[in-house]
């Protein structure tokens, strides 16, 4: 089907569509990149890729269509079917030019005035002056035969990229409609394959926009665009009317048109915790004349480090779209009146950081424009701090003793710093501790990465009759967030002096296990996980004694926990 613009009367107002293209010299090829994008889901005007309007050197001297060359850099040629090119057809006819037909041109002075007159026309239906519009004219004094080709450009049009959707719009105009009319079918040439770009024949006079002085006009552009391949393109226009009653009719103002439409990627939220997902979305929006769009197609990368989390969804007409090995892959169309569809997916990254999609990752696009770029930032959570210290406690039961000294920054977003002192301490039935310090700390660099510590430092420490003896003994903690956001932890005793039983104990391993017979278990360097790996305790001496009590000596116990997700319990 061939669409014409609305209905007007005698103005000289040009069609929405026409009116809205980008705009460059008639009779040029335009081979620059596609327009900027606008804003995704808003259509933007179709591009001119060739226009011709017949006026290059054109003055009052009437021409043959095949005599005539349009205007650089592509300097367009033309030919037509001989039989067409007689019997007052294939003139390029202007208001301006002498009454006289040229000779041998087949035309009457009454038909040479016809076609003068539908020059003047059209010139006046595109808002130019109608004195001196240019036109390819005719009316068919004899019968030429059906589907002759009244227009075939002969110098390849220069694309800006292959696999463009592209269409063409057309000035038309046509006098005698009680006789036959004119039927034009306009073809893209690809090489010497002629694409129909239409479903139904231009018929000026059965479907005028306006009629002027008795003269059907329009503006007529095609319902039907075509998904080309090659790089540079040919225009053909068939005549299917092959009577010369009737069939008066003129051409002007040809158009090329890339109706390809835009695609476009956008993250959302911004920006996203670690842990959490973004939706990546592609949409695909038509041109301004919404016609249907099938067959496009398009392959994207993931940034890398961004993962999908499932399938894609998509609104688009008879879509497909799915991920696999970190691409997405979309087919799929644009129904008639459709403004835009759109195809998301769900991604998650593995660390922090921005993830970056652009037109470079897509690496397979047909009957698309490239889009623009767009980023997604991940962010590590704000991890909870939570940190304890304290010298000793003492559980028994019948008493228990402490914690001693103790240093706390319990569950908290917030950084900070707490510690305490104590000059001594007794343990009854078991001994005692001398001086004790802690600390318990939250620290955030300057790249935002948080760190949770804490220590505590006892000294003089006589337990068990002299069974257990140390000048000091220091228990320490970390848990460090990475640029990953990831928590990292770690764990250290420092021993001065340390007997147990006689024995010096010098560089523990971990859990170290000694046992005084017949009267306690002593672990040295005791270390345990936390909350999922993100926390750990350290208790420098752990003793544990046959009788039911249990004793603890500089104990050290950290994490760093997701908000929402408890706080270990020490």
């Amino acid at each position: 089907m061939i669409t014409s613009s609305p209905g007007r009367h005698r103005g000289r107002a040009l069609p929405a569509l026409i009116a809205a293209l980008t705009v460059v010299p008639l009779a040029l090829a335009v081979t620059s990149a596609q327009p900027a994008s606008a804003a995704p889901g808003v259509p933007q005007a179709p591009v001119v890729v060739f226009a011709e309007g017949f006026e290059n050197g054109q003055g009052d001297t009437p021409v043959l269509l095949t005599d005539y060359t349009g205007a650089p850099p592509v300097a367009q040629t033309y030919s037509a079917d001989p039989a067409w090119l007689t019997a007052c057809n294939g003139w390029l006819a202007s208001p301006q030019q002498p009454a006289v037909p040229p000779p041998a041109s087949g035309c009457s002075a009454g038909n040479w005035q016809a076609v003068r007159d539908m020059a003047g026309i059209l010139g006046q239906w595109a808002g130019g002056d109608p004195a001196t519009n240019h036109a390819v004219t005719a009316y068919t004094a004899a019968n030429p035969g059906a589907g002759k080709v009244q227009l075939r450009t002969e110098q390849p049009i220069p694309l800006p990229e292959p696999d463009r959707f592209l269409t063409f719009s057309v000035d038309a105009a046509e006098q005698n409609c009680f006789a036959n009319h004119a039927l034009f079918e306009f073809y893209l040439l690809d090489g010497a394959t002629a694409v129909p770009t239409f479903t139904t024949a231009i018929e000026p006079c059965a479907n005028p926009s306006s009629v002027i002085d008795g003269t059907a006009v329009g503006t007529y552009t095609s319902d039907r665009p075509v998904l080309f391949g090659g790089s540079s393109v040919g225009v053909q226009l068939v005549n299917a009317q092959g009577s010369g009653v009737g069939n008066d009719a003129a051409f002007d103002n040809v158009r090329v048109l890339d109706v390809t439409p835009q695609l476009d990627v956008g993250y959302s939220p911004p920006p996203v915790q670690m842990g959490q997902t973004a939706t990546l979305t592609f949409t695909v929006t038509n041109t301004a004349e919404l016609a249907v769009k099938n067959g496009w197609s398009f392959t994207a990368n993931l940034p890398a480090g961004l993962t999908a989390t499932a399938q894609p969804t998509t609104d688009c007409t008879d879509a497909t779209a799915s991920t696999a090995a970190g691409t997405v892959t979309a087919t799929g169309a644009l129904a008639t009146g459709q403004v835009s569809c759109t195809v998301a997916v769900t991604v998650t990254a593995a660390r922090p950081g921005t993830y970056t999609t652009c037109a470079t990752d897509v690496t397979a696009r047909v009957g698309l424009n490239a889009p623009g770029c767009a980023s997604v930032r991940f962010i590590a959570p704000v991890l909870v701090f939570d940190a304890h210290a304290h010298g000793g406690k003492l559980t028994a039961p019948l008493v228990g003793v402490g914690p001693l000294a103790p240093s706390d920054l319990t569950c908290t977003p917030q950084p900070g710093l707490d510690q305490d002192q104590a000059l001594g301490a007794t343990l009854p039935g078991v001994g005692s501790l001398g001086v004790i310090d802690t600390e318990a700390h939250g620290t955030v660099g300057g790249d935002g990465q948080r760190t949770a510590t804490a220590w505590a430092r006892t000294a003089k420490v006589s337990l068990l009759g002299g069974l257990i003896t140390a000048d000091e003994i220091r228990a320490k903690a970390a848990a460090a967030e990475d640029l990953d956001g990831a928590v990292t932890t770690a764990g250290e005793v420092e021993l001065v002096n340390l007997r147990i039983n006689g024995t010096p104990v010098v560089d523990p391993a971990v859990d170290l296990t000694i046992t005084i017979p017949l009267v306690a278990t002593v672990v040295v360097n005791e270390q345990r996980p936390l909350a999922g790996g993100t926390g750990i305790t350290v208790n420098a001496l752990h003793v544990r004694l046959l009788n039911g009590v249990d004793l603890v000596v500089s104990h050290a116990r950290v994490a760093l926990t997701r908000p929402g997700t408890p706080c270990p319990i020490g």
